[in-house]
């Protein structure tokens, strides 16, 4: 059984000392009962969602862990369902196994479930169960996430401090998800009022690509790659257009459409 008190945060100085140790930040934390696949009993921890990465403490008050699990490869999560004894359970699908978790309550479960998918899947999920509160933190660390991977991507902007300040530490553009080329296709085929225009990761996992979708005599579907060229980014067209930045990039498609293209944002 998970301790029925509110989850209160670690005091200041286990806080700072966890930050340092992971080096990642904090984006939810409380009681979950865990169970790994080749376990046969839950097991409580204080959880941590820090970056992509869940961090399970023995002891509320413990400063260093004693297991964690990089999640940013996961595959998918089950729905969140009661148990006999009205516990939220919900199963992350991970390439190399699933991992069962447990929350109080529905409510809890579908926090956690939703907060795993906003940082996994760079997009806050279309919940229509989840609080106001919620989303808008989902939203907020979603936000830090994106800042978080733009940072990690130019370690060359970050090491010299003599380099200009550069647009492209600001974070992704709101139509970045990191879904793969078949999946976006799903997306702007079933959701055509969102938008019309994605930019996500390129095949290569260093890359960009913009896949777009219009209206000509049948619908049309076009892929562009986007190549991060030192603190620019190269559109591979006919002719090569250089940009400072992955905004400028989807800016640049949209103005050369006339607004034809529109950049895809689910609405919540």
């Amino acid at each position: 059984e998970q301790p029925e008190e509110i989850p209160q945060p670690a005091p200041r100085q286990i806080f700072q000392e966890r930050q340092r140790i992971s080096g990642l930040p904090l984006y939810l934390q409380g009681y979950l009962s865990v169970r790994h696949s080749r376990c046969q009993e839950f097991r409580v921890y204080w959880t941590e969602l820090r970056g992509t990465t869940l961090f399970f403490y023995d002891d509320k008050k413990a400063p260093t862990y004693s297991q964690k699990l990089d999640i940013s490869a996961l595959t998918s999560a089950t729905s969140v369902h009661p148990d006999e004894n009205n516990s939220a359970q919900f199963i992350l699908m991970l390439p190399n196994g699933e991992l069962e978790l447990k929350a109080n309550d529905c409510e809890c479960g579908k926090e956690w479930k939703g907060f795993i998918l906003t940082i996994t899947k760079l997009s806050v999920p279309p919940d229509e169960s989840l609080l106001p509160g919620q989303l808008r933190r989902m939203h907020e660390v979603l936000e830090k996430e994106k800042k978080r991977i733009m940072c990690n991507n130019c370690p060359s902007a970050s090491l010299n401090r003599n380099s200009p300040p550069s647009s492209t530490l600001t974070t992704l553009p709101t139509c970045f998800y990191a879904v793969s080329r078949q999946e976006v296709i799903e997306m702007l085929e079933k959701n055509p009022s969102c938008g019309n225009l994605i930019l996500r990761p390129g095949s290569d996992s260093k890359n960009y690509a913009i896949t777009i979708r219009h209206e000509l005599d049948a619908p049309c579907l076009k892929h562009y790659k986007v190549i991060s060229k030192g603190t620019s980014y190269v559109i591979k067209l006919e002719k090569r257009v250089t940009l400072p930045s992955l905004q400028d990039v989807v800016s640049y498609f949209v103005t050369q459409t006339r607004g034809n293209l529109k950049p895809f944002v689910i609405e919540t």
